[in-house]
C-alpha cells in the first residue's frame, strides 16, 4: 500500500510510521522533494498549498539523514510563528516510528531555562522562531 513512499527511498521504520498515521500516497510535493533531499545535501525551495504535505516533504528525508550519535542539532527549522513551531515539531515527532530522535520547538513566550535544559540535554532537529533561534546562537546555546 505504500509502494510509492517506498519507491522514494524511505526505510521500512519510516514506512511503519507512515502506515500508522494513516498515509497511503506521497503528494505531488512529497513525490518531488523526499528522494531528491534523500539522494543529496542541496538547498530545495517548495512550494504547495496548505494541506498538501509540505511538513512530511522535508522532515521524512531529515529523519532518516539524521545521525543520531552526534551529540548536536543536526537542522533547524524555522518558522514564522510559534504556533507553527509547535505544529510543525509534533508532525515531525509522530513521523519519526522508532527512531528515536529529539525534537525540540523553542519559541518566544516559552520558558528560557527549560529550552536551555533541552538543548543541553541534546535535540537532533530544533524547529523555531528565528528571535529565539537566534537569541539561542547569540548564547552559544544552539
Amino acid at each position: 500500500m505504500l509502494e510509492e513512499f517506498k519507491k522514494l527511498g524511505l526505510s521500512d521504520n519510516t514506512l511503519a510510521a507512515l502506515s500508522k498515521k494513516g498515509f497511503e500516497e506521497p503528494t505531488q510535493i512529497q513525490k518531488e522533494v523526499i528522494s531528491l533531499f534523500l539522494k543529496a545535501d542541496c538547498d530545495i525551495v517548495g512550494q504547495a498549498q496548505t494541506g498538501t504535505g509540505k511538513t512530511a516533504a522535508f522532515g521524512l528525508p531529515l529523519i532518516e539523514k539524521i545521525n543520531k550519535r552526534m551529540k548536536s542539532p543536526q537542522a533547524i527549522i524555522l518558522t514564522p510563528t510559534r504556533e507553527l513551531a509547535v505544529q510543525v515539531a509534533e508532525e515531525i515527532n509522530s513521523l519519526k516510528g522508532r527512531k528515536g530522535l529529539d525534537i525540540a520547538a523553542i519559541y518566544g513566550g516559552q520558558s528560557m531555562s527549560q529550552q536551555l535544559y533541552r538543548l543541553r540535554r541534546g535535540v537532533d532537529i530544533v524547529v523555531g522562531t528565528p528571535g529565539r533561534v537566534k537569541d539561542h546562537l547569540l548564547r552559544k546555546t544552539l
